[in-house]
């Protein structure tokens, strides 16, 4: 039986395809065969045979559902879902389908205030922050802004998956012949995290394995080497 994996969220604009795309090439990556199911109405299918790993339509939901039966057949699959924003109804039917769901934001108030609304409706979801700035003064601002997640959600708050312009090859037509290293890395250590929280089933996490814990060891690696810099 395939794992269902779904992506999804209130919030446009937060990287739920690029985050799909990464984590289903990160999959293969490691030797897992992945399928991206798209369900944005919004959204063109790319060419057949365009990707190295299986894509599928599911814009509507007789084919969505039909896809979800097929995948559930499919022993060691994983079944990645790229929801569509505003789709309320939509992100309701996959949560209950789902193993894993979810839901990305990036670095702004109203993608938090949005994301908090999203992880109060939807109890067994993970939020993940995405396209996290790496830029020093960025990323202190990012930090304070997820000290400010309300405690009830902390422990439901993954480690962030920082922004890497390459990303943008995944989505790129006619696809790009070699991929950047980084991108590679990247993707395969999204693919392994991904896996270890599908494990855990919905559970809240212990607070080292949270957003908070790894940008708290993450900045005062940072200050230790900024320091050191000082002092040499």
């Amino acid at each position: 039986m395939a794992d269902i994996i779904c992506i999804i969220g209130s919030k446009g604009g937060s990287g739920k395809t690029t985050l799909s795309h990464m984590l289903c090439y990160g999959l293969g990556l490691i030797g897992r065969r992945a399928a991206c199911v798209m369900t944005d109405i919004c959204r063109e299918p790319p060419p057949a045979h365009s990707l190295p790993y299986v894509y599928a339509d599911g814009r509507s939901a007789t084919a969505r559902n039909r896809i979800l039966a097929t995948l559930r057949e499919r022993d060691n699959w994983v079944g990645v879902i790229d929801g569509g924003a505003n789709s309320l109804d939509t992100d309701s039917a996959l949560h209950a389908e789902a193993d894993l769901v979810l839901l990305p934001f990036r670095d702004s108030a109203e993608d938090l205030r949005v994301v908090c609304a999203d992880l109060a409706r939807l109890p067994n979801a993970y939020a993940l922050p995405s396209q996290w700035p790496t830029n020093p003064w960025q990323y202190k601002a990012s930090v304070r802004l997820l000290e400010s997640i309300p405690a009830e959600f902390r422990g439901r708050v993954l480690a962030p998956v920082f922004s890497i312009s390459s990303s943008k090859l995944l989505l790129q037509q006619p696809p790009a012949d070699n991929l950047p290293t980084p991108l590679n890395n990247a993707c395969r250590a999204i693919a392994r995290y991904t896996l270890g929280i599908l494990e855990n089933g919905g559970a809240a996490l212990p607070e080292a394995q949270t957003a908070i814990g790894a940008s708290r060891r993450l900045q005062r690696m940072v200050d230790q080497r900024e320091s050191q810099a000082a002092h040499a």
